[in-house]
């Protein structure tokens, strides 16, 4: 009876033992796991979950410091540790009961990218819709330096903790299915800074901006309404808040230096809202991370023939122009020149990504001699029949590169539009119309579909623009 009964006390403490140690997993999100990069020369925050109330230890291999906190009650846990200058790899372990190590771990510079389709288009192109030269940009991309995370797309009614992913090196059959917008981007970072860099690609084609922004976002704009959460059903991903609960808020206090974004298509009948939308994200975007104002780039909508219905795309245009001045730290990388009449996925991506490189050394980094930004319009000034523009981001002058100026038109107080003949002055540039006597307003490649010929001699385009505030047609 005595010898039963120790081997049931036996039985029981292995049983006890066993059960602990599984119920004390410590489990991290998505968003670490090997081949990561972590943000250089901060305290970065490493977060998961583990056992109620227990002691979680990480441990970093740079400075072989271990840092340790208290899980919560619920099993939530969350500390910070500080990196170094960039470099790399090491490795980061954390223990509670199991350990888990991450290797190949590198330190340097990271950038979330997001938006619709423009942003989501992989290297390899769609179906009949290339990348221009991406065949040996792929061939050619191994490159240990450069680290990639491609988001699952999903959607939630709800703000979640995880998200499906996974960080993978920068070989060729991975750069493949990989953003080009941000892979052009990180590539041109990687090669001006000589660091490591991390890109998280979380975006999804076709969708609004309002989806990308959380709850406490959107309710600050009135004409957004926020959804049930009680339907059923399938969940439409332009459903406001729905990709930034499943896509953006898993991560959300990751060790970031900035973000990149394209998108605006799928708002483009909405233009007078999306210019209060898009700094509003932004600043959403901010409030959650935790990291301060941190740099925001996005890539400007490309000219498109989208129809005889809806509204002409320049004011969406417009629209993100003046985002671009709206709040600080933000900046717009103009694509008018590489514009398809009939394609919405403009191929030559290089153009869009080195463009928001450009824009993250120059303001970001620091670097020096060269330009981040084309010519924005600077004064408008009505001698007569002729009207001179000066402009600003064009100190070496102005271009069409041996081009006629085809793109402005003049109109006198009835509105009414004509082609203007447009040449280079010293200041900048003079135009008129013989059909318009004494002009008040001009405007410059303001249609739906149009190539932009206005450049600094830096080979940035200017946007397109307006000088009236005449309702939208």
């Amino acid at each position: 009876m005595k010898r039963n009964y120790s081997f049931l006390t036996a039985l029981l403490l292995v049983s006890f033992m066993i059960t602990g140690n599984l119920n004390a997993q410590v489990i991290l999100p998505a968003i670490f796991s090997d081949n990561m990069v972590l943000q250089q020369q901060t305290d970065v925050a490493i977060w998961g979950t583990a056992s109620n109330n227990s002691t979680v230890k990480v441990t970093t291999s740079w400075n072989k410091k271990s840092y340790s906190t208290k899980a919560g009650s619920d099993g939530r846990w969350k500390l910070k540790v500080s990196t170094p200058s960039a470099g790399g790899p090491y490795e980061v372990t954390i223990s509670e009961g199991n350990t888990i190590k991450f290797k190949n771990v590198l330190i340097g510079e990271v950038w979330v990218c997001s938006g619709q389709s423009n942003m989501e288009m992989p290297m390899k192109g769609y179906m009949n819709q290339p990348i221009l030269g991406s065949n040996e940009a792929i061939a050619t991309s191994s490159n240990p330096m450069i680290r990639l995370f491609t988001v699952t797309k999903a959607s939630n009614l709800n703000p979640q903790d995880d998200f499906t992913g996974t960080w993978k090196n920068c070989e060729p059959e991975n750069v493949s299915q990989f953003s080009a917008t941000a892979y052009f981007f990180g590539l041109m970072l990687n090669k001006s800074l000589n660091v490591p860099i991390g890109l998280i690609n979380s975006s999804w084609g076709g969708t609004r901006i309002e989806p990308w922004i959380s709850e406490a976002g959107v309710k600050k704009f009135e004409f957004v309404t926020l959804p049930d959460k009680n339907q059923t059903g399938t969940l439409s991903p332009q459903t406001p808040t729905v990709l930034f609960n499943a896509m953006i808020n898993p991560m959300a206090g990751y060790g970031i230096k900035g973000a990149i974004w394209y998108q605006g298509e799928s708002n483009r009948n909405e233009p007078d809202r999306y210019e209060k939308l898009l700094p509003g994200m932004v600043e959403n975007w901010r409030s959650l991370w935790g990291l301060g104002d941190f740099p925001f780039y996005y890539v400007q909508i490309a000219p498109f023939n989208y129809g005889p219905v809806g509204v002409n795309s320049a004011y969406l245009r417009e629209a993100q122009l003046k985002a671009s001045s709206a709040i600080k730290n933000i900046g717009m990388a103009c694509i008018m020149d590489i514009s398809e009449e009939y394609c919405i996925h403009p191929a030559d991506k290089k153009a869009g990504g080195d463009r928001l490189a450009y824009q993250a050394l120059v303001k970001t980094y620091g670097k020096k001699g060269f330009a981040a930004e084309g010519p924005v319009l600077k004064e408008m000034l009505i001698e007569g029949q002729i009207v001179k523009l000066s402009f600003d981001n064009a100190v070496n002058g102005l271009t069409s590169f041996g081009k006629e100026l085809s793109c402005f038109e003049v109109a006198g107080a009835n509105k009414r539009f004509y082609p203007a003949t447009a040449f280079f002055n010293n200041a900048g540039i003079s135009l008129f119309s013989q059909y318009v006597n004494e002009p008040v307003a001009v405007r410059y490649a303001f249609q739906d579909y149009i190539i932009g010929d206005l450049f600094n001699t830096e080979g940035l385009p200017a946007s397109s623009f307006r000088t009236d505030d005449w309702p939208v047609e």
